[in-house]
């Protein structure tokens, strides 16, 4: 039964169970389709009604939505080509250098018909760095990267010297001009510099290097910090302009399992700063602030809610800290961003996720403050199937 004839079908129904036996018997159908794995999906939308102020007034804790609204930091092309494709939409690559290319508006109608509010992308300033690739089977190329941990391509004053700093150019705008320019009525455009202060000096000086530099060498460190932080200033400088921008949704991966990757210490002074400047510039615009770290950094998040002022958090891993535990600890204070672990999106079926996913609304929903989605990301290794049972549960 396709999408839309599905809906069709099930409106139509509830609409004759009159009394509580035939609603009584339409649910136990629509249950044993869902044991059984024959379920339509909500998603895509037929008529989608995106209201991006709804979102941040539930985010921002203005107002108790009906239903938490949807959430969603990354959606790998390996996971939308396969949905696209189903709503009769031709795939097209990505193109350097092409933004009014199909593959934007595909990205765009992605976006809204999967029933979100906004449409959220990030680009990076030039920044070369080692790294390692390996294959992966999942990714459309069939490639993954890796950071390269131990030495970076800046390791003394003399490599700082001659390290090819970019410039902060006009054409690195152009792609969040054309989503911009093309976005539904009622959506938004979520933005951020791709890859965080933490995360761009540590690939620039190697984890390895850097760790120990912040006791041989913090000058460096703090001249690395400054060259990339000041160029992610002017680059915000320019973001902030654009038309129908509603968050900035910043990423910037701190933690591990068991802690963050440098000392509490380290980051406040070397790191955190940068995240407040960032933050300010947000709020001067009227604008949100929110941040995406993988880990656990929860020894940081006095320092991130009252010191660099963010208004959500996202990245949530259920063996560090479970969604619906960090909205009992923070939600009065800032919003709770996804909670669905990317483990059980990736591994467990769709009976399961949506067992998981109604558990976590059950949860959460009612405190507010909260939007659904997944825990980190939708990486390639998620199932199309999977990824649309979290949205069909979140739709209810």
């Amino acid at each position: 039964m396709s999408n839309f004839w599905g809906a069709v079908y099930t409106s139509l129904i509830y609409t004759l169970a009159t009394d509580w036996k035939m609603a009584y018997i339409l649910r136990e159908t629509l249950n044993r389709k869902e044991r059984e794995g024959d379920m339509t999906y909500r998603a895509p939308l037929c008529h989608p009604r995106p209201d991006v102020r709804n979102f941040l007034d539930a985010v921002l804790g203005r107002k108790l939505p009906e239903r938490p609204p949807l959430v969603e930091y990354i959606v790998d092309d390996a996971v939308m080509r396969p949905i696209l494709e189903d709503m009769g939409r031709e795939w097209v690559p990505f193109r350097e250098g092409d933004p009014e290319a199909g593959y934007w508006d595909n990205f765009i109608e992605f976006w809204f018909r999967m029933g979100y509010d906004f449409v959220r992308f990030e680009i990076s300033l030039l920044f070369p760095s080692r790294s390692r690739l390996g294959e992966d089977p999942t990714k459309l190329d069939r490639s993954r990267s890796w950071a390269e941990t131990q030495r970076g391509l800046i390791a003394t004053w003399e490599d700082y010297e001659r390290y090819p700093w970019p410039e902060v150019e006009d054409f690195l705008f152009r792609h969040f001009e054309y989503i911009s320019g093309h976005l539904p009525d009622g959506m938004g455009l979520v933005a951020c510099h791709a890859g965080g202060i933490y995360e761009h000096v540590s690939d620039l000086m190697g984890y390895e290097n850097l760790c120990m530099a912040l006791y041989d060498a913090p000058g460096l460190v703090e001249a690395v910090c400054e060259a990339v932080g000041s160029r992610m200033v002017r680059f915000y400088d320019k973001l902030l302009q654009i038309d129908r921008l509603a968050a900035i949704f910043q990423g910037d991966d701190m933690g591990f399992r068991s802690g963050p990757l440098l000392s509490p210490e380290h980051l406040r002074r070397f790191f955190l700063p940068w995240h407040r400047k960032f933050a300010d510039m947000a709020h001067e615009r009227g604008l949100p602030y929110f941040l995406h770290s993988c880990g656990n950094i929860y020894v940081l998040m006095e320092d991130l809610i009252e010191e660099v002022g963010i208004d959500a958090k996202h990245s949530f891993e259920d063996v560090i800290l479970p969604a619906y535990e960090f909205q009992q600890r923070y939600g009065d204070r800032v919003g709770t961003l996804g909670g669905v672990d990317v483990d059980v999106l990736g591994r467990r079926t769709p009976q399961e996720v949506r067992r998981y996913v109604r558990d976590l609304i059950e949860r959460c929903a009612s405190k507010g403050r909260f939007a659904v989605g997944s825990g980190n990301s939708i990486p390639s290794y998620v199932t199309p199937e999977n990824y649309l049972t979290m949205l069909d549960e979140a739709l209810k």
